[in-house]
């Protein structure tokens, strides 16, 4: 019987684990308790809650989803519109490297693309609670209650209220994909990501490309009218380069200026990717998320390039034998 007591306090207020069911005493002023039979935390002043506005998010993720499709679509259709007739007019062997590229580009972004929007991005297992005899010392070891859900939730798992459901290592919530970012995803975002890159990258060549083919002559017959020499000489250059560029745009086609449009939406397009691609990787390499590093709750995890390599399941290489500066991590970054 001794060994079944949880906790022995001075004061008279009782309460109950949500995870084991064991009434316990506690303080009158304690707001929160850590069960010392199966380790459940029990926030005493949570209540059961309702999302009134998840109907809405839910929307709204679906209407990101749609813009970010229509966009993806128009630049498939409207750069195959644009660039293969110069690209075919330049020799077939361009054309013919040109279509397959842009088909396994095509085909790779919205695989990925979809399978990170509409793919489970990770449900907690289920575990046993609530009942004394059924639940072991320390099965619930620091997890907590979901007062959304009404289950269990560890500490790698977050409740987000725009899905309306618990989502195991969860990264974030994108409402371009429509979906959380967790364990059953996460890798197809990265990947979604990288692929998004490099067809943005490639878009934005093959545009400049193809304006270098179509774009009018420059009207440069004021240039040899101009004199001065250093800073002012350059200004004026500058100056009736600008005009003459300007003034070759309105000779240009339909065709121009969708690549123009091409151009700069790919370019400003991949700054953002890159910079996001970037911080994604180095959460992975720090063996943390974006919501375990804002929280601080992955300060136990070590840098270690060991995390990318288990992150996209490759096999696992000791580097300390070649680098003395990377070192085992104690903590796994597993998806």
């Amino acid at each position: 019987m001794q060994e079944h007591i949880i906790a022995s306090l001075a004061e008279d207020r009782e309460s109950t684990c949500w995870g084991c069911g064991l009434r316990l005493l506690l303080p009158s002023g304690a707001s929160t308790f850590k069960c010392g039979w199966c380790g459940a935390i029990t926030l005493q002043t949570a209540q059961k809650q309702k999302d009134k506005s998840l109907k809405w998010r839910w929307l709204r993720d679906r209407g990101f989803v749609c813009v970010l499709l229509l966009f993806i679509l128009f630049v498939i259709c409207g750069g195959v519109w644009a660039v293969y007739p110069i690209v075919f007019s330049v020799s077939l062997f361009c054309g013919i490297f040109h279509s397959t590229v842009t088909i396994v580009l095509a085909v790779a972004t919205l695989s990925l693309f979809s399978l990170a929007a509409f793919r489970s991005p990770g449900t907690p297992p289920n575990v046993i609670w609530g009942s004394y005899p059924l639940v072991e010392k320390g099965d619930l070891e620091n997890y907590t209650f979901c007062n959304y859900c009404s289950k269990p939730k560890s500490r790698r798992t977050h409740h987000c209220r725009s899905c309306g459901m618990c989502v195991l290592d969860m990264d974030h919530h994108c409402p371009f994909i429509g979906n959380c970012v967790g364990a059953g995803n996460h890798k197809h975002f990265i990947m979604f990501l990288i692929s998004a890159i490099v067809s943005t990258i490639y878009i934005s060549i093959m545009a400049v490309y193809s304006l270098w083919h179509i774009w009018p002559p420059l009207s440069v017959h004021e240039l040899g009218r101009l004199n001065g020499s250093g800073s002012k000489f350059g200004w004026s250059l500058s100056k009736d380069i600008i005009h003459a560029v300007l003034r070759s745009t309105t000779l240009l086609s339909i065709r121009g200026f969708i690549l123009i449009y091409l151009f700069i939406s790919s370019f400003s397009l991949q700054i953002g990717l890159i910079v996001l691609l970037c911080q994604q990787l180095w959460y992975i390499y720090e063996g943390k998320t974006y919501l375990s590093h804002v929280s601080s709750q992955g300060d136990d995890g070590e840098k270690d390039c060991q995390n990318l390599l288990r992150f996209f399941g490759c096999p696992s290489v000791s580097f300390s034998r070649h680098l003395p500066i990377f070192r085992s991590s104690k903590k796994r970054h597993e998806k």
